[in-house]
């Protein structure tokens, strides 16, 4: 179980900082014989996780709470990704995950629609003019994990697993600022790369659950007095 709280070549520091809430989007591919996921390799001078390769996520912004959608969160989902925080902060982080996949890799989940609503935050704005309106019905969460203490840089990640098929648009050409060619790989590719080790753990996640095993619970990983400790959502 340590092995997912591992953070390789992270920097040691003495100060806890408190997690910040954040969320990823784990999109999978299943139209060929072997099932791919999205990914790609974040930049070599980021101080968090440089160079390894990452799905797309990122922190939620407080305009995610406000995003109007095309469809919500299924209950069950809803249920454990409020664990610890609100429903309507539940419902933001699952909206941070798809517009951080838009911001890194120009990919919009969703559904095509005529009416999309006005909004001021920038990244919305953008993704709006494309005439989609984001989906949440068919999203699953698969896994949630906090940083471990004394890092530069924590999280307290949820990972959301969606299909391909959800994909409404996609920019052509998007530039990025933290991922670097993103890439659909299959799982034997991915685990061939350099990965953080919850990136690692997330994809036995996916695995299980394409495996069929469906109503599996989701793991979260997370340390009690410097300690890791896992519990299941």
């Amino acid at each position: 179980m340590s092995n997912a709280f591992d953070s390789e070549g992270e920097k040691v520091v003495e100060e806890v900082l408190r997690p910040k809430d954040a969320a990823t989007l784990v999109l999978v591919k299943r139209d060929g014989d072997t099932p791919r996921v999205l990914m790609g390799q974040r930049h070599g001078n980021m101080a968090f996780m440089a160079n390894k390769y990452v799905f797309p996520g990122g922190r939620i912004d407080p305009a995610d709470m406000r995003i109007p959608v095309a469809s919500e969160l299924r209950p069950d989902v809803a249920a454990r990704a409020a664990h610890g925080v609100s429903p309507a902060r539940a419902r933001g982080l699952a909206l941070a995950a798809i517009r951080e996949t838009f911001e890194e890799t120009g990919i919009l989940v969703g559904a095509r629609s005529e009416k999309v609503p006005r909004t001021r935050a920038p990244a919305w704005k953008k993704f709006f003019a494309h005439k989609v309106m984001p989906r949440l019905d068919s999203l699953e969460m698969i896994a949630r994990a906090i940083t471990p203490p004394n890092r530069t840089r924590r999280f307290d990640a949820r990972f959301f697993m969606a299909d391909a098929s959800l994909i409404a648009h996609q920019l052509e050409g998007a530039e990025t600022e933290e991922l670097l060619t993103p890439a659909w790989l299959t799982l034997a590719e991915a685990r061939a790369l350099d990965l953080p080790s919850i990136t690692r753990t997330v994809l036995g996640e996916v695995e299980a659950r394409l495996g069929g095993d469906t109503a599996r619970p989701v793991p979260f990983y997370r340390f009690t007095r410097g300690k890791p400790v896992l519990i299941h959502l």
